[in-house]
């Protein structure tokens, strides 16, 4: 990277750039070959990021015209407040851009965003042996304690 990381939202013309990041975080966690997500699931993913109906939102990390990173977030109501929250769904940095600062210029966009919109809290989740992440994660974020439990359905 010889200049400065922009973060921006997502445009239509990076689907290109993008669809490698995103694959990238998939493999990450696990989805690929017979867990890999299907690519319905990638399109509609990408196709809600340019509807205004849907709260669901992309920004991503761009220098020298690369893209570097990416994070999706989502707005949602909560029973415990009047309020909204905002839900850091996805977070991913290419492996060139790691320790450079891509990682926390993202969250802190997403944090500005959530902001603005008058969100009450933003949050996300992490596998507990994502130790890379965590330490970024506990220098920008308070840690709850909360575990996640998931069900198929």
């Amino acid at each position: 990277m010889t200049s400065a990381v922009l973060i921006r939202p997502v445009v239509e013309d990076d689907y290109a750039a993008w669809k490698p990041l995103w694959d990238g975080y998939n493999t990450f966690y696990g989805r690929q070959g017979e867990t890999a997500l299907a690519d319905e699931i990638t399109r509609t993913t990408w196709s809600r990021f340019f509807d205004a109906g849907e709260p669901v939102h992309a920004l991503v990390a761009e220098s020298d015209g690369q893209l570097l990173g990416l994070t999706h977030y989502l707005f949602h109501r909560s029973t415990i407040a009047i309020g909204f929250n905002c839900y850091l769904q996805d977070l991913f940095t290419a492996d060139a851009a790691r320790g450079k600062g891509v990682g926390r210029a993202l969250i802190e966009a997403v944090r500005e965003r959530a902001a603005a919109a008058g969100a009450a809290r933003l949050y996300w989740h992490t596998f507990d042996t994502n130790h890379t992440a965590m330490r970024l994660y506990d220098q920008v974020a308070e840690k709850t304690g909360a575990l996640v439990y998931r069900k198929a359905l």
